[in-house]
């Protein structure tokens, strides 16, 4: 149903109702934001990616493969340009008299929570972003083996052996990091 929608949409921006194209842009942009930021790891940085990826599709909306789902083909363009702006972006460090140190202020989320989440997140950032990405869209956006093998140009099996593995890294990891806190008790 979302891609008849989708193509519905496609379609009557290509005929010339581009302010239709923000329908897109609404309904995909947290997915889009979320790939670019565990792949750049940097907010402003996963937020202009996301962006980039958003005109890109624009400007090729009509080389677009109706065979494939629309979201599909989108994704895989935001992962492209996230690993581009790694790519491009990888030896830039910032001074620390110039940092920006954001501050956010989380009401009503128990210290449990903090704590599991900040684990996993320290877990997941040992994984190299192929295998960060693979998890993210398997377990967080629920994106099926197919989907997901589309977005990184990847066999299935190949997808499904990369989600295992990375998941028994993670484990190892977060044992080696409840380790070293337990330690420290």
């Amino acid at each position: 149903m979302t891609n008849l929608l989708d193509l519905a949409i496609i379609d009557r921006v290509l005929a010339g109702e581009q302010n239709l194209y923000a329908e897109l842009v609404n309904r995909y942009k947290s997915y889009a934001y979320t790939i670019a930021l565990k792949i750049l790891q940097n907010r402003p940085e996963a937020e202009e990616a996301a962006q980039d990826a958003f005109i890109k599709a624009f400007h090729h909306l009509s080389g677009f493969n109706r065979q494939s789902k629309f979201s599909t083909w989108f994704y895989r363009i935001v992962f492209n340009t996230a690993i581009s702006y790694k790519r491009k972006h990888r030896h830039q460090f910032q001074s620390i008299d110039t940092a920006v140190i954001e501050y956010h202020q989380e009401a009503d989320v128990t210290l449990e929570k903090n704590d599991k989440q900040r684990y996993l997140q320290q877990a997941m950032a040992k994984l190299n972003e192929a295998d960060r990405t693979a998890l993210t869209l398997f377990y967080m956006q629920e994106f099926s083996l197919e989907e997901i093998s589309e977005i990184m140009s990847m066999q299935a099996n190949t997808v499904k052996v990369r989600i295992h593995r990375a998941r028994q890294r993670v484990a190892d990891e977060l044992k080696n990091i409840l380790q070293k806190e337990a330690l420290t008790l």
